[in-house]
């Protein structure tokens, strides 16, 4: 099984795709994944060393990097948005 990661904004340009899959066989906290991750690249490393600059979105709901991924979640990754 897997996890589907999504990216969007700089978070994609810096990892340089605008998502993928990563395999999961047991459920971990968000934030335990994203330490994973950066192992994965240059580009993952430098987009997830601060993850109080990322919100993220499990299953298309706003969670926080305590909340549980299971495989066949997705996780979307993003930078805060503001309007105006």
């Amino acid at each position: 099984m897997s996890v589907r990661l999504v990216y969007f904004a700089w978070v994609r340009e810096r990892i340089g795709l605008s998502g993928e899959e990563y395999p999961l066989t047991q459920s971990l906290p968000a934030g335990e994944l994203a330490a994973k991750l950066r192992a994965l690249s240059a580009g993952h490393a430098e987009a997830l060393t601060d993850l109080s600059r990322l919100r993220l979105a499990l299953n298309q709901q706003q969670v926080g990097w305590d909340a549980l991924v299971s495989p066949g979640d997705e996780l979307a990754l993003f930078p805060p948005v503001t309007g105006g």
